[in-house]
């Protein structure tokens, strides 16, 4: 064998061999998963009946049409909440990563502040944050709407402060060279020109949050989470099958039109 095809054949003897080692790893990881947990294994060997039973049951059929029109209704609701509470918290966030980001900040202990809060806010799940607002607001649009903006609002003040950290000293420096104050290098200087990646930022946290207000919905009882809670518990099964097809219609169409924006501002 040459020395060449040597070396190919312990290529692939290497690759052969990390597969191997990585199958055997997630295995013994599920067998000491389902030992412990008590996982139920043999029911993937009928995961077959449960879609049979998804589609004989969740499609939609002539008499869950009567129900679109409050399933619109809850729809442009969650929407409003998913969008409203998004764009809220993303103007708070820019302030504060302004604040906190390292090239622009003007105290340490300021920066450490921020970015330990954003942490925090983003580091709660959002089922947590339902759960915990619930017992101070009860069941209503307010209730999902400040779960959605307090965890938005740790998510995008980060992503903000990474976003302005790449635009550079240098380029800072440069425009208080000319006499530019801290007002102006950020308004004037800053923003036009990451004004493209904040924008995506937000469009991506309103896709998201529209997915997250449906689970949102079915803990504060609102919505179209709280909706499809009601008909599923009711057994109308067509109805629920609705619900999830108009939240994947608003997702897709909410991700096109994300999209379209996107390649306009690029």
């Amino acid at each position: 064998m040459t020395p060449k095809a040597l070396t190919i054949s312990r290529f692939f003897f290497k690759k052969r061999l990390h597969l191997t080692m990585l199958v055997l790893i997630f295995g013994l990881a599920y067998g000491v998963a389902s030992v412990g947990l008590g996982f139920q294994t043999s029911a993937l060997f009928h995961a077959q009946d449960g879609v049979i039973w998804l589609i004989h049951n969740f499609i939609p059929n002539a008499e869950s049409t009567q129900y679109w029109q409050d399933i619109l209704h809850q729809l442009i609701r969650t929407f409003l909440i998913a969008v409203s509470s998004t764009t809220c918290a993303a103007i708070i966030s820019l302030f504060l990563a302004a604040l906190g980001a390292n090239t622009l900040s003007i105290n340490n202990a300021v920066t450490w502040v921020i970015r330990s809060f954003s942490s925090l806010m983003r580091n709660i799940p959002i089922v947590a944050w339902a759960m915990i607002l619930l017992f101070s607001f009860k069941q209503n649009d307010l209730t999902g709407f400040l779960a959605l903006f307090f965890m938005t609002m740790g998510f995008l003040t980060r992503a903000f402060m990474e976003t302005i950290e790449d635009f550079g000293t240098d380029k800072i420096e440069a425009l208080q060279a000319t006499g530019a104050n801290y007002l102006q290098v950020i308004f004037q200087g800053l923003l036009p020109e990451i004004a493209a990646a904040l924008l995506s930022w937000v469009l991506y946290m309103i896709e998201n949050n529209i997915r997250d207000a449906t689970l949102v919905g079915l803990l504060t009882g609102t919505g179209i989470g709280f909706i499809f809670d009601l008909y599923f518990k009711g057994m109308r099964y067509g109805a629920a099958g609705l619900v999830v097809l108009a939240v994947i219609i608003l997702v897709v169409a909410v991700e096109v039109i994300s999209n379209l924006i996107g390649r306009l501002i690029a």
